[in-house]
């Protein structure tokens, strides 16, 4: 048996929470993977998991067997590295989560840069609006835009997210152009919704040390960032886009900008991945290449102070 493969597999059982999901990231046979585990505990004369039909759960020797591995596995990488041509040419496999809007707009664009100076890696990107969990799936970091919630995670500040108020010409040209955000209540917006929780994100508005707080009328929702998008420009109403996706479409015309003088909170955006791992070359190269890229683009950066708000009306929905 090959002791330390079988602890990278126990590792990823215990962080995936079951031998099938373990395989799937792993992309062995989940019938390997349950040998490993057998052979470990056979070798070690002690149960290392509790096992029923639907759910996998770690005992107590088995709870202290995992921190020794996870310093074990991290010890053994850092020595390969350092004797390696890993650290000038990291290589191997690198899952990374991000939103659909920066994957399309801003990393993949980017991204032959990134395979000039680190050909060997092998990158799966996946492009989504649904936050993952980096340990049950198995991804190594993820770029999030928004308030954090995962405080297991370690997180590094990349950007920050600028947004802006606008609508079609033909939306306009039905429906009036708003004067005020409190004007917002007679209007049609196109609302976005939480993949995680299902709710409907408020939107604010702040000027001259007062902010406005309104829950949105319209009759269509979304959670994708590209769809968003769209439906603006299909003249289904108004949207608070960020600055990467409309500045294209504020040039050519098929989005106006309303309510220019009212300032929209920006949202921070921060590259995370699990603190209980080793910083592999190749995740640590990602990380330092992500943060060069959205700290270079001009969109990514702080477009006006947030204002202290010294007054704030909230509108009943």
């Amino acid at each position: 048996m090959n002791k330390l493969q079988a602890m990278e597999v126990f590792v990823q059982v215990v962080d995936a929470g079951g031998f099938t999901r373990a395989a799937e990231v792993l992309q062995l046979p989940k019938a390997t993977v349950s040998t490993l585990i057998q052979g470990l505990e056979t070798a070690l004369s002690v149960k290392l998991l509790h096992r029923t039909t639907r759910h996998v759960s770690v005992t107590a020797d088995g709870a202290a067997y995992y921190e020794r591995c996870l310093r074990i596995l991290a010890d053994v990488r850092e020595a390969e590295e350092s004797l390696s041509r890993t650290r000038l040419s990291p290589s191997g496999r690198l899952r990374v989560d991000a939103p659909t809007g920066l994957s399309s707009e801003i990393l993949v664009p980017a991204l032959p840069d990134f395979f000039q100076r680190y050909p060997d890696i092998q990158l799966e990107l996946g492009c989504s609006d649904r936050p993952v969990d980096l340990i049950e799936e198995g991804v190594d970091c993820a770029v999030r835009g928004g308030a954090l919630q995962d405080s297991t995670l370690i997180a590094r500040r990349i950007g920050v997210l600028n947004f802006a108020t606008c609508a079609s010409p033909a939306y306009l040209a039905r429906y009036g152009t708003p004067q005020h955000p409190l004007d917002l209540r007679h209007h049609r917006c196109v609302n976005y919704f939480s993949s995680k929780t299902g709710k409907i994100y408020d939107w604010d508005f702040t000027r001259d040390g007062e902010r406005i707080q309104v829950p949105m009328p319209g009759v269509i929702a979304v959670n994708d960032s590209n769809a968003y998008v769209r439906a603006g420009l299909s003249g289904l109403g108004i949207v608070q886009v960020t600055d990467y996706l409309l500045d294209g479409h504020i040039a050519d015309g098929s989005l106006v900008q309303v309510l220019a003088d009212w300032v929209i909170d920006p949202i921070p955006v921060h590259i995370v991945y699990p603190q209980n791992r080793h910083l592999s070359a190749k995740v640590r190269v990602f990380v330092e290449w992500a943060s060069e890229l959205f700290a270079a683009h001009p969109s990514m950066r702080l477009r006006a102070p947030v204002i202290q708000p010294s007054t704030q009306t909230e509108i009943a929905a």
